[in-house]
């Protein structure tokens, strides 16, 4: 990068970081149109733009990715009055733009999301809501102090099957809930993301910006694009991708936000490429009258338990076939759960007989469980209609910035147990790891010039 440009950037972040007066939210009617911005034009990306283009008057005023031919793809389908950005800056000093959805790979969440608040744009970010705790914290608290209304991306809040999962499981129908178990399987064996050497970066790409608050390394496709994620300078692999989905849930079923501890292992034991986040990982929480129990692995895409009748999970091999899912371990039975619906299945001595378990307090006159199922569907598009209506509406989402923001913890806490080996204490209220100064340091980075900024 030439001199001028550097300072530049320097200059221009600096200014819209240091602003202080927040723009009063826009006023919008129902039938306004709402004009939304897309930062990062990958394919979650551009999968969002267009569910939220499909919302009446709702329009894609602006693209912008620092690889150019992402940028182009987006606003070619995006429509000729669509603008297209390198530089987010330039995209946030738009007046016309009313909300953003940011999509980047998880080290870029936090810094445009906050931004975007400051500049009096509300936002969409996708899950985790950022690439560390600290972040995460910054995004809430910058879209608290400028009165925005900020979505996360953890589309599972807007699932009605989740909703009637936490409604079986809040009244009591299938017992006290003591366990509870999470999964994310897939197949990457045996070569993984494979071996790469580094290169030159393809025209069109400024990967200098790409790499942004991260440290600085030379290019390598490995590094870019969807495989990011299996990196720690950019991610948190299995825990933060799929796993943050899974822990909103847990989250939202049992009527919880926060663990009070974490053990975990796990390694890179399978998969022989250059990735660095584990392919097999166990991870143990302890909530408040339960255990969490999260388990992942790059190395089978089996996963378990039972199957929504006439439903296909995506990368499915079977009808018994569940890669991606949660199970809820009651003493008058076992609800579980994916994006595509819920099972029930009572336990035997729970139905009738001499074995048959008492009501449970407060719970109404035919509490026991019956054989149940639910169909659903992933709720994406359910997602962010929500969000253009809170906009609209100045209401707060379902997946308001702070539920996402608990739920990333979950995600973190499982990385950092698993990266200095030992059990970590939590403490919610403080966001604080108890007593272990190496593991605290984990819970934010040491971002890099011109970009630590929050």
């Amino acid at each position: 990068m030439k001199r001028r440009q550097f300072i530049k950037r320097v200059v221009g972040t600096a200014a819209i970081a240091s602003s202080k007066a927040f723009p009063a939210a826009k006023i919008l009617g129902a039938n306004d149109r709402v004009n939304v911005a897309l930062i990062g034009c990958g394919g979650r990306g551009r999968l969002l733009a267009r569910l939220m283009r499909e919302v009446p008057n709702v329009e894609i005023a602006a693209v912008c990715d620092v690889y150019d031919a992402q940028a182009a793809a987006a606003k070619a389908w995006a429509g000729p009055r669509c603008r297209a950005y390198r530089d987010f800056r330039q995209l946030l000093e738009q007046k016309d733009v009313d909300a953003v959805l940011v999509a980047t790979p998880d080290h870029w969440h936090a810094i445009p999301a906050v931004l975007a608040c400051q500049a009096g744009k509300d936002v969409y970010v996708e899950k985790p809501l950022a690439h560390t705790i600290k972040e995460g914290r910054s995004i809430l608290e910058a879209a608290r102090r400028s009165n925005r209304i900020a979505q996360a991306g953890t589309q599972h809040r807007s699932s009605p099957h989740f909703r009637e999962a936490a409604r079986i499981v809040q009244s009591g129908q299938l017992g006290p809930v003591h366990f509870v178990r999470v999964w994310n399987y897939l197949n990457m064996y045996p070569d993984g993301i494979g071996q790469a050497s580094d290169s030159e970066p393809p025209e069109g790409l400024d990967w200098d910006l790409y790499l942004g608050p991260a440290p600085y390394t030379a290019f390598n496709k490995n590094r870019f694009l969807v495989t990011y994620r299996w990196f720690w300078d950019y991610a948190g692999g299995m825990a933060t991708d799929y796993g943050t989905h899974r822990f909103d849930s847990v989250h939202q079923v049992m009527g919880v936000d926060a663990p009070l501890s974490v053990t975990a292992s796990g390694g890179r034991y399978g998969l022989k490429d250059g990735a660095e986040t584990p392919d097999t990982l166990q991870i143990t929480y302890e909530y408040p009258g339960f255990v969490l129990s999260y388990e992942a692995s790059m190395l089978n895409g089996h996963g378990c338990g039972g199957r929504t009748p006439g439903k296909k999970y995506y990368l499915t091999r079977g009808p018994d076939d569940r890669p991606h899912g949660m199970a809820f371990y009651g003493t008058n039975g076992t609800l579980f759960a994916d994006r595509v619906g819920f099972e029930v299945y009572p336990e035997p001595q729970a139905e009738s007989g001499p074995g048959a378990l008492s009501a449970p307090a407060g719970a109404s006159e035919g509490y026991r469980m019956q054989r149940k199922e639910a169909s659903g569907e992933d709720a994406t598009d359910l997602h962010v209609r929500n969000f253009i209506e809170c906009v609209r509406s100045r209401q707060k989402p379902v997946a308001d910035v702070e539920i996402g923001h608990r739920a990333a913890i979950v995600a973190h806490l499982g990385n950092i147990a698993y990266r200095v080996g030992r059990k970590i204490r939590w403490d919610a209220v403080k966001e604080e790891i108890v007593g272990d100064a190496q593991a605290s340091e984990l819970l934010a980075r040491q971002a890099r010039k011109p970009w630590d900024l929050i």
